[in-house]
Formats: C-alpha cells, structure tokens, sequence
C-alpha cells in the first residue's frame, strides 16, 4: 500500500489489523513488506476461518502450501568457497552460534501463502508442529477447496499429516514408494527402485542396487589443461 505523501507502507496496515483482532499475535514485517504469522497448530483453524470469511481481511484464495524440514538446521552448513574433491571434512564447517542460527521449535513447519484479491494483500502463516508426538496438523480444505492437492502434497513428500483431509493419499510419488523423499533424513538414492522384469512380464520394486555416497560441492578455480603453461602460448604440433 501506498500513504497520501508517497512513502511506501507495505504490510504495516495488515500487521496492525492483526494485532488489533488477535493482540498475543507473533507477527512479523519483513524489509520487503513481506507479513507472517507465527501460529499454533491449535489456533490455526480458527484463524483461517476470521481471515477468509472476515471482510477487513478477506483472503479470498490459498495460494500455496508447503514444509520445512529443520533436521539438523544451524548445526553445520556447506563452504563451497573453499570446498575441493579432497574429501568431505573440508566442505562443512559447524555452526554454534545460537544467535546467527536460533533453533526453530518444532523439527516441520508447515508454511501457507494466502491471498487477498480485493485488497491486494498477502500472508504467510507458518505452524511449527511440536517434535513430541508424530507431525499433524488440522486440514483447511473445508475452508479453501485449494487446500486438497497442496496438502496432498506436502503429506507424500514431508510425512506431514492433515487431519480432516478427505482424501489424504500420494501425489507425486509411484504408490509403492517408501518415505518422503522432502525429508532431511531420506537417502538421496531412495529406498527401493523400478524396473520392469522381462522374465516375469512384470514391473518390480526391489531395493536400490546404488552404493550411496557423499557429494561434495565442488569449486574449479583453474582449468587443469592449463596448469603450468602460458594460455596464450600455442602448443607446437607433430606432423
């Protein structure tokens, strides 16, 4: 939004309408403008409910749902700076500083993107699900039929349930597949591959025949063909 001399005042407006209907609300503005909404899993249908249905609000539409997964976040990040092929060790460092990286609640969040279409606004609303009982969260597709797939979605590829979905089944995966390859701990080979067996005319599941291994980020600072030889010296040739 735009005020009467000029300035812009993205989101300002919405945060106020928040903390004035909900006034314990943990909402934050980013530089950009951008609103969110820290949520509990508890209070997330009623608060769905008031902002799709309430006028002031009126989030007409769910654009986007989605997770993160906050496996082992803040505990070691890639250096891809002076990162080599010389071995795993050297392509990490460990984060220990709880200020630079502070530890979410929950291990999952779930992250909803909504939509205002009359008053050109946007919300983002993100639900720490707690990390003492398996990952659930109340299903809004009965509040937005948009909800269905998303939710679909984030299930197959996270393991997050939606309570109340009526049709909570894969989406994107095969429908023997095993784990939600979305999660910090899914092997990147997978867990079982397919193939079709021409001795039994049939598609088969069996486990994966790739070794896993470590990829290390890989920076190439010099070009090895050239590595002690002047670049714009030609080679001579052998007729």
């Amino acid at each position: 939004m735009v005020m009467a001399d000029g300035t812009a005042d993205e989101g300002q407006e919405l945060c106020g309408m928040i903390r004035s209907q909900w006034p314990e609300a943990q909402v934050s503005r980013s530089a950009l403008g951008e609103v969110s909404w820290a949520l509990s899993p508890e209070t997330l249908l009623d608060v769905a409910r008031t902002l799709q249905a309430d006028s002031r609000f009126h989030f007409e539409q769910l654009m986007d749902v989605t997770a993160v997964d906050y496996l082992a976040y803040g505990k070691e990040e890639w250096v891809t700076e002076t990162a080599t092929g010389t071995g795993f060790s050297r392509a990490r460092v460990v984060v220990q500083d709880p200020e630079v990286h502070p530890q979410p609640d929950g291990r999952f969040e779930v992250v909803y993107h909504l939509l205002s279409v009359s008053r050109n606004e946007r919300l983002r609303l993100k639900v720490a699900l707690p990390t003492d009982r398996p990952p659930v969260i109340p299903s809004l597709t009965g509040i937005w039929a948009s909800a269905d797939w998303f939710e679909r979605e984030v299930f197959d590829l996270f393991g997050i349930l939606f309570e109340g979905h009526p049709d909570l089944r894969r989406i994107l995966t095969d429908y023997g597949f095993i784990g939600h390859p979305f999660r910090k701990d899914f092997p990147l080979s997978g867990e079982i591959e397919v193939r079709y067996d021409p001795e039994s005319g049939r598609v088969i599941y069996e486990p994966v025949s790739i070794t896993p291994r470590t990829l290390v980020p890989r920076v190439i600072r010099n070009d090895a063909r050239y590595e002690g030889t002047d670049p714009g010296k030609k080679e001579p040739t052998h007729d």
